[in-house]
């Protein structure tokens, strides 16, 4: 089987596991029981994988836990991060869930022990609250103890079922990539809430990209950070598209939502990036920013939410934030966009580059808007603006754009690319394929002007425009009309006139003869 086909019928299984067992539970809501469970799943074969260290002879699933030294899960969790025993991993507990009484109790136990056995060590923050969301007494699952143990039941049984094939092999990989596949599936039948949680994979991919042209293992990056990085799908298309070596200190990003927080951690777990390489804080980035003592970043990715409202000039000592001050101004409090936008720019390295999906609104709007895109032209950060297709995303059909910031600039022109019919159609919603990526990124690196896609504006011109940085104000439309020829026209009207005397002359003359009858 090809590893495409191994993973359509991967996706089609995990999918038919959470239709068959959420009942009447929303989809949505049951999400963390299916993605938790698989998390469950992962982490137990992981630590198995290293206890075991490859040795043929040892069995960690069998192994007496009476002869497990207080030495050896003290290296276990300085490494991994947390300790499983041999009772507590999920091939245990899932050969013995149809008749566990006390399955959903069990359960809570084993996860509250994993997330306790990182107290006190450096992992003890990535660790802790991993498993809130997978409430496993909860009425959701069923009115009764054994309808919760059964339906608990059937998502162990589920899941073990998966060939994930030899974990050395491939099985990183495919967790990461079914637990991707879940999270956009449910995110696209989940309305705008979804959408809070997911960046679609061609987006997060074009992103990636962009911060990170031009790197290699000769020119590296120190580390990749997104503030608002919701299930951290923004982060980890930079770790897939390039090698980890290029990506020197790992991973680091902050979510408000408790539920996309834990997710995020998974998510990194699942891709096999180790606790010590990424740092992912829970709380409000405007308010609250948790990595100030870790910037600068050669590489920021953001998808934050478009235009929530926020303090903004209510708080009198947010304008004196070294992350707004220099602007001189607060974005709205009706609409958040720019307090992102100049929060990325102050955690931004003099050499990096920072890609940010923006509401098109932002880069026409006056007053406080418009001095802060006052600010970052003539400060010569905004290197290029994109306008993207419609439809990308859940949960809004919007055009959104991708404003692109750097400190270390060679010219003060400004580029802008109308990428807007560059997508393919599907079902729900339109998507870019590889081909439309490549010409997007082809655009940027050239950064010269074709006709229709991508113009080169030097600075003096957007000062002229107000400092509008509508693509649409630099990069004029193809007219697809169809040219009319007026010489043709008009011959073709004369005939035609021509043609119509004629056959009122034949009517006339009929309707004569007719009356002489």
């Amino acid at each position: 089987m090809s590893e495409q086909s191994q993973r359509q019928e991967l996706h089609r299984k995990i999918w038919s596991i959470a239709d068959d067992v959420r009942g009447a539970v929303d989809g949505w809501d049951f999400k963390q029981y299916i993605l938790g469970i698989l998390f469950y799943r992962f982490i137990s074969e992981n630590f198995t994988s290293y206890i075991e260290g490859g040795d043929p002879d040892i069995n960690y699933a069998e192994y007496p836990e009476d002869m497990i030294t207080d030495d050896i899960k003290d290296d276990a969790v300085k490494t991994k991060g947390y300790f499983i025993y041999p009772s507590q991993l999920f091939a245990n507990v899932a050969k013995n869930a149809r008749t566990n009484e006390d399955l959903n109790t069990h359960l809570k136990e084993i996860f509250d022990e994993i997330e306790s056995s990182a107290v006190g060590y450096a992992s003890e923050n990535d660790i802790k609250g991993l498993f809130d969301d997978v409430d496993t007494r909860s009425n959701r699952l069923g009115n009764t103890v054994p309808e919760r143990n059964k339906r608990l039941a059937d998502i162990l049984e589920g899941i073990a079922s998966l060939d994930f094939g030899n974990f050395e092999d491939n099985k990183i990989d495919l967790f990461g990539d079914a637990y991707e596949y879940l999270i956009s599936n449910y995110a696209s039948n989940a309305g705008k809430s979804g959408g809070e949680f997911f960046t679609p994979q061609n987006v997060s991919k074009l992103l990636a990209r962009i911060v990170m042209l031009g790197k290699d293992e000769k020119n590296k990056i120190n580390k990749i950070y997104d503030p608002a990085c919701g299930s951290g799908s923004l982060l980890l298309q930079a770790k897939k598209q390039f090698t980890d070596h290029i990506i020197e200190d790992g991973f680091y990003g902050q979510e408000i939502n408790m539920t996309t927080y834990n997710l995020a951690r998974m998510n990194m777990f699942l891709h096999n990036i180790n606790y010590d390489k990424f740092s992912i804080e829970r709380g409000d980035t405007l308010l609250d920013p948790k990595h100030g003592n870790e910037k600068p970043f050669d590489a920021i990715v953001s998808n934050p939410p478009y235009s929530i409202k926020w303090v903004g000039s209510d708080d009198p000592t947010l304008i004196n934030d070294d992350r707004f001050a220099p602007a001189g101004v607060l974005a709205p409090k009706s609409k958040a966009d720019f307090a992102f936008i100049m929060h990325s720019l102050s955690y931004l390295s003099s050499k990096g580059r920072a890609a940010i999906v923006t509401f098109p609104g932002i880069f026409y709007r006056g007053g406080a808007e418009k001095k802060i895109r006052q600010y970052l032209v003539d400060g010569n950060f905004v290197e290029a603006v994109i306008q993207l297709p419609d439809n990308l995303f859940y949960g809004t059909s919007i055009a959104t754009c991708i404003l692109i910031l750097a400190k270390n600039k060679l010219t003060t022109d400004t580029l802008f690319i109308d990428a807007s019919k560059e997508f393919k159609k599907e079902t729900n919603n339109n998507v870019l394929t590889e081909e439309n990526l490549e010409r997007i990124l082809q655009g940027f690196a050239d950064a010269k002007d074709i006709p229709h896609f991508v113009s080169v504006v030097p600075y003096e011109k957007i000062v002229e425009q107000d400092y509008t940085l509508s693509v649409s104000t630099y990069v004029e439309k193809e007219d697809t009309r169809e040219k009319i020829d007026i010489v043709k026209l008009n011959q073709e009207i004369s005939d035609t006139v021509k043609n119509i005397d004629r056959l009122r002359a034949e009517i006339d003359k009929i309707v004569e003869e007719l009356n002489n009858v």
